[in-house]
C-alpha cells in the first residue's frame, strides 16, 4: 500500500538529484581512500535505486505523455551510467581511472538531470502538463525505493541491466 505522506513523483526524483549532487561534491573534495570508497559506494547505491524506480514506475507512466525521443534518451543515459557504476563498484580508489570514472559519471548525471528538470520542455514539466497522477506515482516510488535500499544493503546492488545496449557484458 502506498505511503500517504510520500512526496509527489517529481519532488522525490528532484530530492534524489540534489542528494547525489551533494555526494559528488563531497567526493571531489575528499582525499582519503576509505572516504572516497564510501562516498562512491553511496553514489552508486543512490543512482542504482533511482534509475530502478524511474525505469520501473516513472518512465512507463510517462509513455505517451512526454516526447518519445526524450524518454528514449533517458533510458540510454541510464544504461551508460550503469556501465560506469559497475566499473566503479568493481574497482577502488587505488585504481588508475577510479576518480576519472566518478567524475565522468557525475558529468553524465548532471546532463541527465538537466534534461529531466528543464522548465518547459523537460520530462518532469511534460509529465505534469500531461496530468499524470504525481501523488500516486510518488507514493509507489517511495515504497519501492525503501524496499530496494533495504534489499541492496542486505545483498548488494545487482549487476545492472542495460537493455538499450547490445551484447554488453558488465562484469
Amino acid at each position: 500500500m502506498p505511503t500517504q505522506d510520500a512526496p509527489d513523483a517529481v519532488a522525490l526524483l528532484k530530492a534524489d538529484h540534489r542528494k547525489v549532487e551533494e555526494l559528488f561534491a563531497s567526493f571531489e573534495k575528499t582525499t582519503g581512500a576509505a572516504k572516497k570508497r564510501a562516498l562512491a559506494e553511496q553514489i552508486c547505491l543512490e543512482l542504482t535505486v533511482h534509475t530502478k524506480i524511474e525505469e520501473d514506475i516513472f518512465y512507463p507512466a510517462c509513455e505517451g505523455a512526454v516526447e518519445e525521443d526524450l524518454l528514449r534518451e533517458a533510458y540510454v543515459e541510464h544504461d551508460g551510467a550503469k556501465v560506469l557504476i559497475a566499473e566503479i563498484e568493481a574497482g577502488g580508489p587505488d585504481d588508475k581511472f577510479y576518480d576519472a570514472k566518478v567524475k565522468v559519471l557525475s558529468e553524465m548525471i548532471e546532463h541527465h538531470v538537466e534534461e529531466e528538470e528543464k522548465r518547459v520542455e523537460g520530462m518532469f514539466s511534460q509529465a505534469r502538463k500531461a496530468g499524470l497522477d504525481m501523488d500516486d506515482l510518488g507514493a509507489r516510488m517511495a515504497d519501492e525505493k525503501q524496499r530496494l535500499v533495504a534489499d541492496y544493503k542486505a545483498a548488494g546492488p545487482p549487476t545492472p541491466e542495460t537493455p538499450t545496449f547490445t551484447a554488453t557484458e558488465l562484469r
